[in-house]
């Protein structure tokens, strides 16, 4: 009698444990999927295929996690006033996403929150200032009601403020907390403004914390300090192979705009490297005293600290990377492979997502792809390689919006495809090996190796690939000295921190106040978070009150004048008595 009712209990949910399971894998069994005919436009190399998960996801996408039965979650690019996250689920096995569900019921969803993680059982996700977890359940693709809040950031929103967070195996996660500068200077962005000694920045920001995993409702304080000298990441990896963190770090910008008498455009296009790191407790990577020059292979000194280029000071005594990417490229997410789908030479390998680089005029922009980087016993061997290709829709890119796609998020399936995701229409892939895995070897990268002599690839040629010699005068030229890395040589912005000229409302009509606001902006700078054409932004504008009344007429009239924008001329007389308002020096 009493087995007759355990069984009467138990039956209904080993059923239903059943099915999940089938579900589970039918819909993770990469031989009932159909690639799309053109891989979605992505170049791999022989035995690879992919299929288009999604297209034009509402709200784009960023980072994203897939679970053991397949789900998909993707933290959005643009939320809305109710979520900032998108589940997605296919329901007929063949590989597209039929089911896109909203959720993410919290505060703070802003524009530049990055990570998206599933770690035992629980769907972890950031804001630009939170990190939040929801427990899943694999019936139930998501979950109402608001997350559990696991760390709060109490300084608030700035520049580089991204939340990667990443796991140990011991209970511990890993969060980056970016730095509000460029390099410590005094005043942030101004051309020749030194840098603080003794940063104060690096008390707080600049480097990774380890907190408690499952504690709700931390904060700072609640963590321990374990690496620093770090601007900015947004790529970071667990490597459980070796039980250690790694992450790929931005590099400073703008050593031309900020020290035109000591860098050249060419130098600022190419320099600093993008680092690939491994991470010890204690690490200290050299921020914001030292850059890293991946053609002389050593860290230099910044120029804010008394750097020329040449000099080397103490960087010898700092973290040297494992690799040195080129310069701007965005590394904005890494992953360790672990599945066993994909040839015996990507396990343990790494994977990493360049965004595309928005600051190399004027020289193309580079990056944008998947990038892989082999590991053998716990160290890298050979080159990177390109993996996954063709994301730009073309082979040079002079503003950042020339882009078709920019590839940010990676994760892996339970049965070993990548997925990638992308920022520009919101597009998702997934990638599968179809070959035979005994016969792959360098023979099947060969097509993907050539690809590295494409201009978003090389080494720009200092007077071949200059797209802007012999072009420029008046206010162009001061647009292209002063502005193009932000804005672009379109206007456009990247969509991302730096937002449009074109159309915007902060620099067009024809009304003396109208012009007075563009004018007061480039006189005494601009601090976000501010909308532009109903879109967030979230970034610094320094103060341009160097220039002449003149050269800043100049670039207003070129601007309001031009990226489709047709505004009337802006004068020096304009110019001179907004400055005197403010109480500037005169130009």
């Amino acid at each position: 009698m009493l087995f007759k009712k355990y069984r009467q209990f138990c039956l209904p949910g080993i059923l239903f444990t059943l099915m999940l399971i089938s579900f589970t894998i039918s819909r993770n069994k990469p031989s009932l999927l159909k690639a799309d005919p053109n891989n979605g436009g992505l170049f791999l190399p022989d035995g690879f295929e992919a299929v288009t998960v999604a297209d034009s996801l509402s709200g784009r996408a960023r980072h994203l996690a897939v679970n053991t039965n397949g789900d998909i979650y993707v933290k959005l690019r643009f939320p809305d006033d109710t979520s900032g996250n998108a589940a997605l689920r296919d329901t007929n096995n063949d590989g597209k996403a039929d089911i896109i569900k909203r959720f993410g019921l919290y505060e703070d969803k802003g524009s530049y929150g990055t990570s998206m993680r599933i770690h035992n059982g629980y769907l972890y996700f950031s804001s630009e200032t939170n990190v939040y977890r929801e427990k899943l359940n694999p019936a139930t693709l998501v979950l109402d009601g608001p997350p559990e809040l696991i760390l709060h950031d109490e300084n608030g929103q700035h520049e580089h403020d991204a939340k990667p967070i990443a796991f140990d195996n011991t209970g511990h996660m890993y969060v980056a907390f970016g730095a509000p500068s460029n390099a410590c200077q005094i005043a942030n962005r101004v051309p020749g403004s030194l840098g603080i000694k003794g940063c104060p920045l690096l008390t707080e920001y600049g480097g990774i914390w380890r907190f408690d995993e499952n504690r709700a409702g931390q904060t700072q304080k609640d963590g321990k300090r374990y690496a620093t000298g770090l601007r900015s990441v947004v790529a970071m990896d667990w490597n459980q192979q070796e039980n250690c963190l790694y992450v790929v770090a931005h590099g400073r910008d703008d050593l031309r705009l900020q020290f035109p008498n000591k860098y050249a455009p060419w130098q600022s296009a190419v320099l600093p490297a993008e680092e690939f790191l491994k991470i010890k407790e204690g690490t200290d990577a050299g921020w914001p005293y030292y850059y890293y020059d991946p053609f002389l292979k050593k860290r230099l000194l910044n120029p804010e600290y008394g750097g020329d280029g040449k000099k080397e000071g103490n960087g010898a005594r700092f973290a040297k990377p494992i690799f040195a990417f080129p310069a701007h490229w965005a590394p904005n997410d890494l992953f360790f492979y672990t599945g066993n789908q994909f040839p015996a030479r990507y396990k343990n390998g790494a994977f990493i997502a360049f965004h595309g680089s928005t600051d190399r005029s004027p020289y193309p922009q580079a990056g944008f792809f998947i990038c892989f980087v082999p590991f053998k016993n716990g160290r890298p061997v050979g080159s990177w390689e390109i993996f996954a290709d063709g994301f730009s829709g073309r082979d040079t890119i002079a503003s950042v919006s020339d882009a078709v796609y920019r590839p940010m998020g990676i994760a892996m399936g339970a049965d070993g495809s990548l997925y990638v995701s992308e920022t520009e229409k919101g597009r998702i892939w997934r990638i599968l090996y179809r070959g035979d895995k005994t016969k792959f070897g360098q023979l099947q990268l060969v097509k993907m190796e050539l690809r590295k002599k494409l201009p978003s690839f090389r080494t720009p040629d200092i007077t071949r690939d200059n797209l802007m010699k012999g072009m420029l005068n008046g206010g162009a030229k001061i647009y292209n000295t002063y502005c193009v890395n932000c804005h672009q040589q379109n206007g456009k912005g990247d969509d991302n921190m730096y937002p449009p000229l074109s159309g915007s409302e902060w620099v067009t009509g024809g009304k003396y106040m109208e012009k007075e606001q563009a004018i007061t902006v480039l006189l005494k700078g601009l601090e976000g978070p501010i909308k532009v054409k109903d879109l967030s932004y979230n970034s610094v504008m320094p103060s341009h009150s160097f220039l002449s009344d003149g050269d800043i007429a100049q670039v207003l009239t070129y601007v309001r004048n031009n990226f489709g924008n047709n505004s009337s001329l802006v004068t020096t007389d304009e110019v001179k008595a907004v400055r005197n308002s403010l109480g500037l020096d005169k130009r």
